[in-house]
C-alpha cells in the first residue's frame, strides 16, 4: 500500500497532519521563496500563501526542530519580521487538502510536506506525528519508509534541501543536495 493511498484514507477520515487547530496557524511551518515559486509553477490562482508574524512561540517551535541552532533560527526568523506559510481554511485545513489527499503533485509540495512524518537530527532519522495513519499502520521504520517510497538517503536529501531553502547551512556530515534545474529536483 502506497503513501498516497494511506494519506487519501487519512484525509477522508480527518483530522490529518495537514490540518491545524483554529488559532494554531502560527505553528505552521514556513515556506521559502523556492518552495512558493515551485507551487506557483503548478497553480496559477492566488491566495495559497498567508503572511505570518514571527512570534516568539513560532521561533521557539522552529528552534526545537534544529537543536543547537537556536541563535541561527532567531536570526532567520527575526521577531519583528514575518514569514509565509500555506493558507488554511476556516477549519484549519491546508488550502490544498481535499478528501483524497493533497491536490499538489509531490514535486510541487513544500519540503516539510514531502519529508513528513520523517525528520533528521544529527544525521538520525526520526518519526514525527504520533497521529499519522501511516505511522500507526506501519510495523517499524523500514515499513514506514516503504509506505512513503522513501529511503534513509532520500529523507536526508530532502532534509538537506529544506535546510538550504530555509536559509540554514548544511549539517556537518550530511549529504549536500544535488542542485538541478529540473522541476522534479527543486
Amino acid at each position: 500500500m502506497s503513501c498516497e493511498y494511506v494519506c487519501a484514507r487519512c484525509a477522508s477520515m480527518g483530522p490529518t497532519c495537514c490540518q491545524l487547530a483554529p488559532g494554531q496557524e502560527e505553528f505552521c511551518f514556513p515556506l521559502s521563496d523556492i518552495e512558493m515559486d515551485r507551487i506557483r509553477d503548478f497553480v496559477v490562482n492566488k491566495g495559497w500563501f498567508a503572511q505570518e508574524a514571527n512570534s516568539s512561540a513560532f521561533v521557539s517551535h522552529v528552534a526545537t526542530l534544529f537543536p543547537g541552532e537556536q541563535k541561527l533560527v532567531e536570526e532567520l526568523f527575526h521577531p519583528r519580521k514575518f514569514h509565509f506559510r500555506l493558507a488554511v481554511d476556516s477549519s484549519g485545513k491546508c488550502i490544498f487538502l481535499s478528501d483524497t489527499g493533497c491536490r499538489l503533485p509531490t514535486e510541487a509540495r513544500p519540503y516539510y510536506c514531502r519529508l513528513f512524518p520523517f525528520w533528521v537530527s544529527g544525521g538520525d532519522i526520526m518519526v514525527l506525528g504520533a497521529d499519522c495513519l501511516a505511522r500507526r499502520e506501519a510495523r517499524g521504520m523500514a515499513m514506514l519508509l516503504r509506505k512513503f517510497t522513501s529511503t534513509p538517503a532520500k529523507a536526508r536529501e530532502l532534509h538537506a534541501r529544506l535546510r538550504l531553502a530555509w536559509g540554514l547551512p548544511p549539517e556537518r556530515g550530511m549529504p549536500r543536495p544535488i542542485v538541478s534545474f529540473a522541476r522534479s529536483n527543486r
